[in-house]
């Protein structure tokens, strides 16, 4: 039950950042001690193989790793760009590194994904 409970959770903060970025053409991203963060403070992650123009976490990797999506009407800014995924949806990344969460954070501030198969990394700043 507490892991439904959990699962559940994420989906509706996911939602949540859906429909955030639906309506905001600007990147939902802050920093907090050090990181990025999305705009219910949840840590944000890169992955090494990846390119400034196309993301190489699809299919059952970006399940686990949701991408920081971005609305068709995303305006860049400074460091921040998008990308469009295989699947067509947009993108977030900053200084060409696309932004992903992490599936097994579960509250702001927790940074679980850092290091995960030597290939994720906290993005900051």
């Amino acid at each position: 039950m507490r892991l439904s409970a959990i699962a559940l959770s994420l989906v509706l903060g996911l939602a949540a950042c859906d429909a955030y970025a639906s309506s905001n053409p600007t990147p939902p991203v802050a920093v907090v001690n050090g990181i990025l963060v999305d705009a219910n403070q949840m840590s944000l992650y890169t992955f090494d193989p990846d390119t400034a123009i196309a993301s190489a976490c699809n299919a059952s990797c970006a399940r686990n790793w949701p991408p920081l999506t971005a609305p068709a009407n995303a305006d860049e800014s400074g460091k921040f760009s998008t990308i469009t995924r295989i699947d067509g949806t947009r993108q977030w990344a900053y200084d060409g590194q696309p932004l992903y969460l992490w599936i097994n954070d579960r509250r702001p501030g927790d940074r679980n994904g850092d290091g995960v198969g030597g290939n994720w990394h906290l993005a900051r700043p």
